[in-house]
This record gives C-alpha cells, structure tokens and sequence, in this order.
C-alpha cells in the first residue's frame, strides 16, 4: 500500500503578506515478512527406500518416487537486523511409491516375489524438524497389507519471494529421513529427497 506524505511551508514577504506551499511526497514502504501466512504447494519426490522381510524373504529395494500436494501456514516475525525467524507446519497427500525384486540372499531372488512401499502422506513442523508420514508396505509372499505413522526429522532450503504485500512465492528442496519402523512383515525404511513450490497468501 502507497503512502502519501504531505509537507507544510510557510514563506514570509514583507511584514503584512505570506504564501503557502503544499508539497506532496511519495512514499514507498518497506515491505516486511511479519505476518502469518497459508499457501498450497506441489511437488515431487525421490526416495531411499527399503524393506527387511522377516521369515527369510529376505531384503527389498523399492526406492519410492512420484507427486505430492497439500497445505502450509506458518508465522513469521522480521526482525529489525532484517533476519527472520519463525514457524510453519506442513501436510501433504503424496503418491509415492516403488517396487522390487524380493531377494532371499545376495544373487538368490525370491521368484516372483515382489514387494511394494508407499508413502500416502507426510508432514513437518518448522521444515526443519521433526518429520512424519503414513507409510504401507505389502507383498505376494505375505498376506495383507501393513502400515503406521513413522516420525524422523527433515532438513531444507528454499527461497520465498513476494510478488505483492500480501502474495508469496516459493521454491524449495527437502531432504527426510522417516527412520526405521518394524511392521508385521519386516523392517521398513525410506528417505525422501523433494522438490516442491508453493504459493501463499500473507495476512
């Protein structure tokens, strides 16, 4: 928003007469990042991930990869050395997933054994926190499917530019590590390495 500045002079002729001037000055203000914020983002994501079967199957590389979309908001607060800090809380639905071969040993495929990881959903306080997904896993040598919420951390960087007082935009890189989760049919583990861009509305 524009802001107008308005100046008074005053200039004295003789002992009877004056004249007055009305300057007029426009001013530009300094946008500040203080303000809460909401925003959609999209992205995609390639993961680390594998599966330790129990019972002898053995090991699955299933390395996820695919598209993910969801919510941020957060606050953020500039402060007057012009750094800014704050806190934002994110969730996105993902399609992630991957397959592979189930290996009982090194060189000794399970034949037609394969195994599938997915994650359906994550999300991140402060997207450089604590991290946490909905994570399935099933296979052709085991009956059902299995899931559970697992917790780890993530970490990034990214750049946010704002096109208007009030209009954000951002890109930016994430790296997750979910951790190890034991499930039913074995131990499940996935790092994700993700691209996303995002568009928020500052109040």
């Amino acid at each position: 928003m524009k802001t107008l500045l308005l100046g008074l002079s005053l200039s004295l002729i003789g002992s009877s007469a004056f004249a007055a001037d009305a300057v007029l000055e426009e001013v530009t203000p300094v946008f500040s990042w203080t303000g809460g914020y909401i925003g959609l983002q999209a992205g995609y994501a390639r993961s680390d991930g594998n599966i330790r079967q129990r019972s002898g199957r053995g090991f699955v590389e299933t390395d996820p990869d695919g598209f993910l979309g969801g919510l941020y908001a957060g606050y953020s607060y500039q402060m007057p050395s012009n750094i800014v800090i704050g806190v934002e809380l994110d969730v996105v639905y993902a399609n992630v997933d991957g397959s592979g071969q189930i290996f009982a040993a090194p060189g000794l495929p399970v034949p037609g054994g394969i195994a599938i990881e997915e994650l359906n959903w994550s999300g991140a306080y402060i997207a450089g926190g604590v991290a946490y997904g909905g994570i399935d896993t099933s296979s052709n040598t085991v009956s059902g499917s299995f899931g559970d919420t697992l917790t780890g951390w993530t970490i990034g960087a990214g750049l946010d530019y704002a096109m208007t007082d009030n209009l954000l935009l951002r890109a930016e890189y994430r790296y997750t590590d979910f951790g190890t989760e034991a499930l039913p049919n074995g131990k499940v583990d996935l790092k994700t390495n993700e691209v996303r861009f995002g568009i928020a509305y500052k109040f």
